[in-house]
């Protein structure tokens, strides 16, 4: 179960302006790998869209499909084990299907990502100044060395390492966790992108450090105008930076909607699990928090119906549907906010305040 640790506060948040046509725009979505065991379907229909300026939240559980949909709009799963269906529009252009070296002349300079683990992503045998120099260098060709780094300096130093001349020339392992992830967004903003993947980037870090972070990626877009998808299980960090999000659950879009509307009035049982295992400042100190039962479920296997009918408390109000039918992504009424749920609207506006308490 996810663990934020602040609280979902929207108080202070001024959300980007809309208006702007997307930058990216997913329809209809689909991944499946081919494994020994079967056919893993990671992502089932989902679609949305992000805009210059914006970022947009995707949060559920491990294994919910979060990573996998960032993954494919990079265009990085491997071609002769994964199917990818459906259209993702990068400023227009549909890179499914595109060859590998024609999504290559996208990725770093149209689209980039910053991974869970730099220390992964980093090469260890190669200082990080040159790391992000050889990135500069794949989409300046004409660019010299000694102009590469020096963009490779400049990018460190605005991402706040400090003495930025003198370590570039240090190894990843010198760094922090936290410095090291500043690197991986140097790395993935020297190309000036204009849609930036990250893909948990505060998960490995402190309270502290997380809030550096994103504090440093949200005066980093308003600097390039970037437009952010941001991957996480936090609530916290979603409801700190984003300004729309995306529920996954089981490879699916479960909820959809402005930050507001997906915190402030959830209509999604699973979104209402979320939140209930949220601690808050607002509600009793000595209550416990609520964790979702059981288990998320196999994507080999996936249950017929609503994926998350098997942990849902309230399956049975819905005459059977939940067991026997996928529920659609349709409109509840508030304009831009989607859910995915059999149950009616009369029943989820009952059953909410007893889910989530005082959460929202």
């Amino acid at each position: 179960m996810p663990q934020p640790d602040r609280e979902p506060d929207l108080a202070d948040r001024e959300p980007a302006p809309e208006g702007q046509p997307p930058y990216l725009t997913v329809r209809d979505l689909n991944v499946r790998f081919r494994t020994e065991d079967g056919v893993v379907r990671a992502v089932n229909g989902v679609s949305f869209s992000v805009a210059p300026g914006r970022t947009l939240g995707i949060v559920g559980e491990s294994g919910s499909g979060k990573s996998v949909t960032g993954l494919a709009v990079l265009g990085l799963h491997d071609p002769r084990r994964t199917e990818v269906a459906g259209e993702i529009l990068v400023d227009g252009r549909n890179i499914v299907g595109l060859g590998e070296s024609q999504v290559r002349r996208l990725r770093g300079r149209s689209v980039a990502m910053v991974f869970q683990d730099p220390l992964s992503a980093l090469h260890p045998y190669y200082p990080v100044g040159r790391q992000i120099a050889e990135a500069y260098r794949v989409h300046h060709r004409s660019a010299s060395r000694a102009d590469a780094r020096a963009q490779a300096v400049r990018m460190l130093g605005r991402v706040g390492i400090p003495q930025p001349e003198r370590r570039a020339d240090r190894y990843p392992h010198e760094f922090s966790g936290g410095m090291r992830q500043r690197v991986m967004i140097a790395m993935a903003l020297v190309n000036d992108p204009a849609l930036l993947v990250a893909d948990e980037p505060t998960t490995a870090l402190d309270v502290t450090v997380q809030a550096q972070i994103l504090d440093l990626l949200a005066d980093l877009q308003a600097e390039f105008h970037t437009a952010i998808v941001l991957i996480t299980h936090d609530l916290g960090v979603v409801s700190q930076v984003a300004d729309d999000v995306l529920v996954m659950y089981g490879g699916r879009a479960v909820e959809q909607g402005s930050v507001a509307q997906v915190l402030r009035d959830p209509q999604h049982p699973y979104t209402w699990g979320l939140l209930a295992s949220v601690p808050t400042l607002r509600g009793d100190p000595d209550a416990d928090l609520t964790p979702i039962s059981g288990s998320p479920p196999s994507m080999i296997h996936l249950p017929d119906g609503c994926a998350f009918h098997p942990r849902c408390r309230y399956a049975d109000r819905t005459g059977g549907r939940s067991a026997t039918e996928v529920p659609p992504l349709l409109p509840t009424g508030e304009p831009g906010h989607l859910v995915a749920c059999h149950l009616s609207t009369v029943d989820r506006e009952a059953l909410r305040g007893t889910a989530i308490g005082a959460q929202v």
